[in-house]
């Protein structure tokens, strides 16, 4: 395999597929193009002004961007091609994270995407002595601009400078640094190289069906994300035109605009398709409901590859022209494959979209895999519901006698930045990287996932939590004696919540509140506002999609005779999760 640094991707495309619409943004309602080849002089012209600013090979520049953006994709590549390491940042984190990951970067300057994120960034600017300056992609009163910096490089005089550094660059170097939250609840520094990401860009697009130098996507999940990253690199690669969804609410009507072959989701985009469809379906009336819930049913029963038989296939072909065409039509009416990643993807949502002719393919990966370690492909029998495929070419994947999943390949993090101990606790000896899953792989090749080692999880959406932070916030409050943080594979995280009965009978007693036993206290209604006070001022030191939505009281003490703790206090969170299913179903709206 030929490894390419990843700023040779846009290059490459300009040799080999040339597109007028390489990189599409829209601004003031109108789809702007870019060019290969104004994509490539772009860069040059970043690369150049950061040159003449002082920037050295591997200086960090952070970028927060509340949205994907042409100007993202070019900053990106324009530092790179300096040898220099670009950290991009979420813009949802806490403005204490922000001031964080900058600290631990040594970041040099910070290109941010609007007003929003300037604000948060000049809060905490002072609290980073590396940072030198603040640009943004929008014009901001009192901000430089990113024009300043391409217009610093106007001049083409350092161009041969620019093209010996880049030539001195290997594909083992230091790409990116990306912070992912940790148990901790620091975020660490993933340091992948050139060669991590191409490798897993080059392989990856071998499992969509691209065509070279054709196709379009269509890119919304954050970029800032590994996933969204790695599959624009490979969009550049296979020379597929990268068009950029305004916002999450927008998509039906961007999707209808574009007509992409491609996109990538998380299962709780999919979730929200889904039951938008069916809320729709159910306003129909008589034959048209009964057809479409008929439709629902057969395509809820969806085998792959014709299992089900002719007859199936027969009436399943008749939904498709009855009902499934319109939700076709609905995403764009040309997607070839919709890559879901981020999270667990529930069977019943990959029976139906198939069943629909809308392929969603599952794969697996995490931040230190660049990411992608197995997905699913229709074609060549490479698909099977509730996996998450057949491994990437190049990946060696082995279970632990624990179960847990282990990883090596050229895809593998080179390791935490400023790190070793996290580094020598993630990788070991043998060079595989420990991913915190527990799976399994059957006969066939395809990788399951059946448990999670770590008590960190993620919400459909595929944003991580790490309960044990929010806990050890939550119950700062006198109110709170234990707080389970639940939420793996669902919406939003929520919690159950074992009061300090002791506080809160007192203050139940002082506020006139009548009860005659805890159950009375945990369902009344003063009581319940007064707990949604205190989550919601804690709630405030998270990252909006770490924060609990809702909550539930448990009427009774956690215990060690009960089985709720352990013998050393720590919570058995199956037990509590079992014990408490009727309030889990309350707030989910479905049994465990």
């Amino acid at each position: 395999m030929q490894y390419k640094r990843l700023f040779d991707f846009p290059h490459y495309q300009l040799e080999t597929f040339p597109r007028e619409d390489a990189l599409v943004s829209k601004v003031k309602g109108e789809w702007i193009k870019t060019s290969t080849q104004s994509f490539v002089e772009q860069a040059n012209a970043v690369s150049r002004g950061l040159l003449r600013l002082g920037v050295q090979k591997n200086d960090k520049i952070a970028i927060i961007s509340t949205t994907n953006r042409t100007e993202w994709n070019i900053m990106d590549i324009g530092i790179m091609q300096t040898g220099a390491q670009d950290v991009p940042i979420y813009p949802t984190i806490s403005e204490e994270d922000y001031a964080y990951v900058l600290n631990h970067s040594e970041s040099k300057h910070v290109f941010v995407s609007d007003q929003e994120v300037y604000d948060k960034v000049m809060k905490i600017k002072d609290q980073v002595a590396s940072l030198v300056e603040v640009y943004s992609f929008e014009d901001i009163k009192g901000c430089k601009s990113w024009k300043e910096i391409k217009e610093l490089g106007k001049d083409d005089s350092n161009q041969a400078a620019l093209e010996d550094i880049m030539a001195a660059i290997e594909v083992e170097d230091l790409a990116t640094l990306i912070y992912t939250s940790g148990t901790t609840g620091r975020p660490k520094g993933v340091m992948l190289s050139h060669k991590n990401i191409s490798s897993n860009a080059m392989t990856s697009a071998g499992r969509l069906p691209l065509e070279l130098g054709r196709s379009k996507a269509l890119s919304f999940l954050p970029v800032c994300h590994i996933y969204e990253r790695m599959l624009q690199y490979m969009y550049t690669y296979t020379g597929t035109g990268i068009y950029f969804a305004e916002s999450l609410e927008t998509i039906s009507e961007n999707l209808k605009e574009i007509s992409p072959e491609v996109m990538s989701a998380v299962p709780r985009l999919l979730e929200k398709v889904y039951d938008k469809i069916i809320a729709k379906g159910a306003d129909l009336t008589g034959i048209k409901k009964r057809l479409f819930f008929w439709a629902v049913e057969l395509g809820l029963e969806w085998e792959p590859y014709g299992a089900n038989g002719w007859w199936y296939e027969k009436k399943l072909g008749l939904a498709k022209k009855l009902i499934f065409s319109k939700w076709q039509e609905a995403l764009g009416g040309n997607l070839k494959a919709i890559a879901s990643g981020s999270a667990a993807l529930q069977p019943r949502l990959a029976r139906i979209f198939n069943a629909a002719g809308v392929p969603v393919m599952e794969g697996y990966g995490l931040t230190e895999t660049s990411p992608v370690i197995s997905v699913n492909d229709m074609r060549d029998g490479g698909f099977k519901i509730g996996t998450v495929g057949k491994m990437l070419a190049h990946t060696d994947v082995i279970i632990a006698e624990d179960g847990e999943i282990m990883i090596n390949g050229p895809q593998r993090m080179m390791g935490y930045y400023r790190d070793e101990e996290k580094t020598k606790q993630a990788i070991d000896e043998n060079g595989y990287f420990h991913t915190g899953d527990i799976g399994e792989i059957d006969s066939e090749g395809f990788l399951k996932i059946t448990d999670r080692k770590k008590e960190m999880f993620k919400t459909s959406g595929g944003k991580y939590v790490a309960p044990q932070l929010i806990e050890n916030m939550m119950k700062q409050s006198r109110f709170i004696e234990q707080i389970m943080v639940i939420g793996e594979g669902e919406k939003m995280p929520a919690a159950f919540i074992q009061p300090n009965f002791q506080f809160l009978t007192d203050w139940a007693k002082h506020k006139g509140i009548a009860f005659e036993n805890w159950k009375d206290l945990c369902n009344n209604e003063r009581v319940i506002a007064r707990y949604q006070r205190e989550i919601e001022e804690h709630n405030q030191k998270f990252g909006k999609w770490e924060r609990i939505k809702t909550f539930e009281l448990t009427p009774e003490e956690w215990t060690i005779e009960a089985e709720h703790l352990t013998p050393t206090l720590k919570l058995k969170r199956r037990n509590i999760k079992a014990r408490y299913q009727d309030l889990y179903s309350k707030i989910y709206g479905a049994k465990i």
